[in-house]
């Protein structure tokens, strides 16, 4: 398969031609999301290719018990599974007595498909002549609004080409799914009821020992030539966990038939009946119209892109590739709800099962912030405090004691479900993005309420853990932090990785801070929280000890914080003097060789630099940027970023604008060869990073906004809006100034290069 098959263009995905070698990737790459729900782009009529089917409910999972070889104290009892829920979009159709199927249809011509990002809607067209002879056009336009949460809709034309044609749709519902991931092949839903009235269905289905219930609903009309034939079935055919409609309809050559298919999920998260609130659904969907959900739908993307969009002039590629990720944040999640979060995969694929890693808080918290209004960061850090209870739990179940948490590498409800105990038990620094991202959301919104009330709680949960991890050593006589992972997989069980310690004795100091804070200014807080987690001054002295006294590996020879003790004990051979056929060293090597090489998966002791760029000088990152960035083999989504980040802070912008290629388009180019599996969703939020803060080069200081605007040399010019404690400013950057606009009603002084200005509401200010 072509790995550049999809076209450039500004706004849309594009492919042009039939080929069933990049169906599963097409799938995964033109799927549509809502935050509520999305699905894989699946045919919706028959194919008997291989496909991937998928759709997805937010928040809804399965506990799939863990498959290890043998057990050990404190493995995840399960691993929970990102749901493939029941497919409402099928449609089957016959056409003069054959089944429509593009693998095995005479032949398939002008093939097209279109994501169209400015509205969210995806198209798709093609003309096939079937083995009978029958020649047809056929034109698809399905979205999941924006408005009604909980509705889809499919259009599906069809115009006969050569002769008159009778049109079989068969549009079902089917609860009979499976994952592709599941341990045990075994069913996650168990059917509860089936029932139709007219055009409508209902399959009601119950997931197993998670108990959520989902009524999967369609509701179908058919139009000729835009005329309602007010059809009913002429069958209905029932099992215990499908439905499916029969309709026929005569077409005449060039005549146009429309079925239209309402359809999507109501879940027992948000109704006590879900049948009931499908039916208010549809009637809902059917009074607006088609026409007009289609506008609407049109509309809400309008609205958010207005906040969201950043364009970039004179390079196709890069401006695609930063709107496919804008337009994948938005459709996996929208912030109405602190119940859900930002599952890696989104709703394109099935893979890392869970759906809340450390990239939420490392990665995706500063998109969120900058693009929407703060109460959506706020639910986000509102989900950690609510499973603030299952942290401790995790901890206490690995031997941690008096209230210290461990938050977990994956979740769903706050249980710990990974399970590969080098990532499970050691990936602890996943601890300090969540107490990292308090901090963040403080430093960029102002709003410091969240720490009094909810915020110092997981603080000090958290600060009880690293003071209880860490060890004294008495060679060293000072604190080490022994058996972790960092954020460099390609490291194991290694001791003093720089990164785990330096965030331990920041949390530590941070958790500290605030607390003296919360005690002179919140003082009702204040009380109400020490009698609640029961802590008192000398523990907070001893938790100092371990802060201060931190160990951190360093190599005076090379000047630099080592990734780890071990480190300089590695046989340092370069990436660029690796054999090219070894690539990627994941796919190609055995873990033993990849373990013992010193190729870094993703930034780690950078990462350290970029989370607390103002702790270190910048001839500090120089140093360590040019000692680690030769041995990154950046195999992991999360870390092209990070790494264009820091050339473009060193102006390197030859670097870093290659890095925010590769970012930007690692699903579009399929870099990884595995796009099929799903879209890297979390990691896109690394390439808003990249422009926002990589070339924009913003950063809060002291709080004011600081730019340092540098631009490619392949771009004209690029702009880009954030929302800064409400007050909207429009940055555009081309190869000679930079211009700063603001929507609102007060002026704020930002400062560009280290030089103080001031920008006034509607006045165009040039630099």
């Amino acid at each position: 398969m072509n790995q550049d098959y999809i076209k450039p263009d500004n706004w849309s995905i594009i492919e042009e031609g039939f080929d069933a070698e990049s169906v599963k990737s097409s799938e995964s790459l033109f799927s549509i999301g809502n935050g509520a729900m999305g699905q894989r782009a699946n045919f919706e009529e028959n194919y008997s290719g291989e496909t991937f089917q998928g759709s997805y409910i937010a928040g809804i999972y399965y506990p799939d018990k863990t498959k290890v070889g043998w057990w050990k104290n404190g493995y995840p009892e399960y691993f929970a599974k990102v749901l493939n829920a029941p497919n409402w979009i099928g449609i089957n159709i016959e056409i003069n007595g054959e089944i429509l199927d593009l693998a095995k249809c005479k032949s398939v011509a002008n093939f097209r498909r279109e994501l169209n990002m400015k509205e969210g809607i995806y198209y798709r067209s093609f003309d096939a002549t079937l083995q009978n002879g029958t020649e047809i056009a056929a034109k698809i336009t399905r979205f999941l609004s924006l408005d009604i949460d909980e509705l889809g809709v499919i259009n599906f034309e069809i115009k006969p080409l050569n002769g008159d044609a009778k049109i079989t749709y068969k549009p079902y519902l089917d609860a009979g799914v499976q994952n592709e991931d599941a341990n045990w092949e075994e069913k996650f839903w168990e059917p509860l009821e089936v029932a139709n009235s007219t055009n409508e269905g209902f399959v009601t289905a119950r997931t197993f020992k998670t108990h959520f219930t989902a009524t999967t609903f369609m509701q179908n009309s058919i139009l000729l030539d835009g005329n309602n034939l007010n059809c009913s079935p002429i069958a209905v055919d029932k099992t215990s966990d499908n439905l499916q409609f029969t309709y026929e309809v005569s077409v005449a050559k060039g005549q146009t038939s429309s079925f239209q298919k309402l359809g999507g999920y109501t879940v027992s998260l948000n109704h006590e009946n879900t049948k009931e609130a499908a039916q208010k659904v549809i009637i809902k969907g059917l009074e607006i119209g088609y026409s007009q959900l289609l506008d609407n739908q049109k509309q809400a993307w309008a609205k958010i892109w207005e906040m969201s969009d950043i364009t970039i002039d004179g390079d196709v590629k890069a401006q695609q590739g930063i709107r496919f990720n804008i337009f994948q944040l938005n459709q996996t999640y929208l912030g109405k709800d602190s119940r859900l979060n930002i599952g890696p995969k989104g709703f394109t694929g099935e893979k890392y099962g869970g759906s809340t890693y450390w990239d939420t808080e490392a990665y995706c918290i500063p998109f969120y912030m900058a693009t929407k209004d703060q109460q959506v960061a706020r639910n986000l850090l509102t989900y950690r405090y609510n499973q603030l209870d299952k942290a401790i739990e995790n901890a206490t179940k690995l031997g941690f004691k008096n209230g210290a948490a461990l938050y977990p590498m994956v979740t769903m409800n706050g249980e710990e479900c990974h399970n590969e105990w080098e990532i499970t038990f050691e990936e602890i620094h996943r601890n300090g993005a969540i107490a990292f991202a308090i901090f963040n959301y403080y430093r960029y919104t102002g709003d410091y309420s969240y720490i009094p009330e909810k915020g110092l709680e997981v603080l000090i949960a958290i600060a009880r853990f690293w003071h209880q991890r860490a060890t004294y050593s008495t060679y060293r006589n000072q604190y080490v932090i022994l058996g972790v992972t960092g954020p460099n997989e390609y490291e194991n069980n290694v001791n003093n990785n720089f990164y785990t310690n330096y965030l331990a004795k920041w949390c530590i100091d941070y958790a500290i801070e605030q607390i003296d804070k919360t005690e002179k200014e919140y003082v009702s807080d204040f009380t109400r929280i020490m009698s609640k987690v029961n802590l008192d001054k000398s523990e907070i002295t001893h938790w100092k000890a371990v802060a201060d006294n931190m160990y951190f590996p360093y190599s005076e020879e090379h000047g630099v914080y080592l990734q780890q003790d071990g480190f300089l004990d590695k046989e340092l051979v370069k990436v660029h003097d690796l054999d090219k056929s070894q690539r990627p060293i994941n796919q190609k090597w055995s873990w033993d060789r990849i373990l013992r090489s010193p190729y870094i998966k993703q930034a780690d002791t950078l990462q350290g630099f970029y989370f607390f760029e103002d702790h270190f000088t910048k001839e500090e990152l120089e140093k360590h940027f040019d000692f680690y960035e030769p041995y990154t083999v950046h195999e992991s989504s999360l870390s092209p970023c990070v790494h264009s980040i820091q050339a473009a802070t060193l102006g390197r912008m030859e670097q870093a604008y290659t890095f925010y290629l590769r970012t930007s388009r690692l699903d579009l180019d399929d870099y990884n060869k595995e796009v099929e599996e799903g879209c890297h969703i979390t990691s896109m939020a690394g390439t808003w990073m990249s422009i926002v803060e990589g070339f924009g080069g913003m950063r809060v200081k002291e709080n004011t906004l600081h730019f340092e605007p540098k631009i490619p040399k392949e771009w004209e010019g690029y702009s880009f809006k954030i929302n800064f404690r409400n007050q909207i400013i429009k940055v555009a950057v081309n190869q000679t100034k930079t211009s700063f606009s603001l929507e609102g009603d007060n002026q704020i002084n930002v400062f560009v290069n280290g030089k103080e200005i001031l920008v006034e509401p509607n006045r165009l200010v040039t630099v």
